[in-house]
């Protein structure tokens, strides 16, 4: 007989943040001085903090991790034409940043074992055309970047190093966001650190940090002709606000970090012997995950679709969410026809149709990851 599954009457979402004491008193101070806009000094802060932590040299910050992707891809002024090397399994901004410039997505399959860009692939995708590739970091691990590095450097073609979900995250021991000529950041809520929304540019080089410092603030004129504008950029600033609460976020990274890997090692202690199931490992030769998010993968012909499993989920009041749906299925890009029809990317097809995660961020409980891990066993044993 089948197990009738437990009701939990608190409601588990996939995201809750963790705000500390540190947020509430800078927040308070740009209050109490009225320093609220993108002129505070908690900006620079932020700014500089966030770049010593990476050992950079310079960053911008940015009102989103879009934005940075936007605001990086324009400072590297390429042609229109020219190609980028981009995953497929990835959120929309990857590609939207772009075709914004009349410039050439070209596409790369995942590999399944860590669910990152397959670096091979990425290999063979390279022409003469290439000029930049996005490497994004999907989920728990970093790329596997030393080929991409090393063909890059002999080619000349300019690393763009999506770190979005990243933060505090390592590929050799060296910060995830230290790779790319230019690297980008996300603080949306769900990230290791937040600001609510907002987003980080890193750079060592000078003349792109200029660049990008005037694209996000509408490439102002200097001295007398400020309102002269001498490019088109936009109002991407990050406000004094939130910047406030990204130092205060950032004081307490470490912790973040420990807490984030703690919440997977629980789930993976109780959810490793299911057979029906495909979870990341807690450590490959180069980085040790880091659960951005905490991802599950059903296994062919278990008798239980994705869909079905995560609509019981919600039944016993735990939210999941999906796994990225790829660029080359997107509605919008096949009527604007961006891609090719007859491009196969079976590895993204896969994991978009059979993965999802789990509640998995810095406010939940050891007793709610357990309900929740629990609860999946349950629904994937009596095939509910």
């Amino acid at each position: 007989m089948k197990k009738k599954l437990r009701s939990k009457n608190k409601f588990i979402p996939v995201n809750v943040p963790r705000i500390f004491k540190e947020e509430k008193v800078n927040v308070k101070d740009c209050m109490d001085t009225g320093w609220i806009s993108s002129e505070g000094s908690y900006v620079k802060k932020f700014e500089s903090k966030f770049a010593k932590y990476n050992k950079r040299s310079y960053a911008i910050a940015v009102s989103s991790g879009t934005a940075a992707l936007e605001i990086a891809i324009k400072s590297l002024s390429l042609k229109r034409g020219d190609e980028i090397i981009i995953p497929t399994f990835s959120i929309i901004s990857t590609v939207l940043c772009v075709i914004k410039f009349g410039l050439k997505p070209v596409l790369v399959d995942s590999n399944l074992n860590t669910w990152n860009m397959d670096v091979d692939e990425v290999i063979k995708k390279i022409t003469n055309r290439t000029k930049a590739i996005i490497v994004t970091h999907i989920y728990g691990f970093p790329v596997d970047m030393r080929k991409i590095l090393n063909i890059a450097r002999k080619r000349r073609i300019r690393i763009v190093e999506d770190a979005a979900e990243m933060i505090g995250q390592t590929y050799y021991n060296k910060k995830c966001g230290s790779f790319g000529d230019i690297s980008t950041f996300s603080f949306y809520a769900n990230k290791h650190i937040t600001t609510g929304e907002g987003g980080m540019i890193l750079t060592n080089e000078k003349k792109l940090y200029q660049k990008c410092k005037s694209l996000r603030n509408l490439c102002f004129g200097d001295g007398k002709n400020r309102f002269n504008h001498d490019d088109i950029g936009w109002n991407y600033r990050m406000t004094n606000l939130q910047a406030a609460v990204g130092c205060g976020q950032l004081k307490n990274i470490s912790w973040i970090i420990k807490r984030k890997r703690e919440i997977g090692r629980r789930y993976m202690s109780l959810l490793r012997k299911s057979k029906k199931i495909h979870i990341q490992p807690y450590k490959l030769k180069y980085s040790t995950n880091i659960f951005w998010v905490y991802g599950v993968l059903l296994k062919k012909g278990i008798g239980i679709s994705r869909d079905r499993v995560v609509k019981k989920l919600m039944n016993s009041n735990i939210q999941t969410r999906n796994f990225f749906f790829p660029m080359h299925k997107q509605k919008i890009f096949k009527k604007m026809k961006v891609f090719s029809k007859n491009k196969r990317f079976n590895n993204a097809d896969l994991l978009s149709q059979n993965g999802f995660y789990l509640p998995s961020g810095l406010g939940i409980s050891n007793s709610e990851i357990d309900y929740v891990g629990k609860t999946l066993l349950q629904v994937l044993e009596n095939n509910i």
